[in-house]
């Protein structure tokens, strides 16, 4: 699939079909992430795959989202602030950690995408819960879930807003045309 192509036509898929992931499959989404930029390429996150029906039910619970336990696999992505810390200080723990995660995120939800699978970002759960459902270090923060697998819905495209709207050239003050 064309890279424009992956990202016209990713929606938030909320219904799969009970079919596995191939191993190989999943390899090309992780390789993908793994390739994400990071801030000083120190790749300030770590990444935990839940394909077990019993944890994907704990992470459904810790979300109050069903479809976690429908989709094969979940992608759970959490946020390493020391990693970063330790190289950029503060601003590395708060800021730099979050967006490499994020970033890589993103990577593994196009991939999946681009291979014909179906994803929804989940960032709304409740982080304990989360983090005891894949025996998290306490050091490690849980931002993102990605739910992947093979779509069984085809979701209608949501309406986006214009470039007008969202972009400002060189300041908010400049007017918008």
């Amino acid at each position: 699939m064309d890279f424009f192509q992956v990202l016209h036509s990713r929606h938030s898929v909320r219904a799969f079909e009970n079919r596995v992931v191939a191993d190989e499959t999943l390899r090309q989404i992780l390789e993908a992430m793994n390739s994400a930029p990071s801030a000083g390429d120190l790749q300030a996150y770590e990444v935990v795959v839940v394909e077990d029906g019993e944890r994907r039910e704990r992470l459904a619970v810790a979300a109050d989202q069903r479809f976690l336990v429908e989709a094969p696999v979940v992608l759970v992505f959490f946020v390493d602030a020391n990693r970063s810390r330790k190289t950029y200080g503060s601003r590395g723990a708060h800021l730099y950690a979050l967006q490499d995660t994020t970033i890589a995120a993103a990577y593994a939800q196009l991939a999946a995408q681009a291979l014909g699978l179906g994803t929804i970002w989940v960032g709304a759960f409740d982080e304990a819960q989360v983090a005891a459902a894949v025996d998290a270090q306490r050091t490690l923060r849980p931002v993102a879930m990605i739910a992947l697998g093979y779509p069984a819905e085809t979701p209608e495209p949501m309406s986006r807003r214009t470039l007008d709207d969202l972009v400002a050239r060189e300041s908010f003050a400049a007017p918008r045309s």
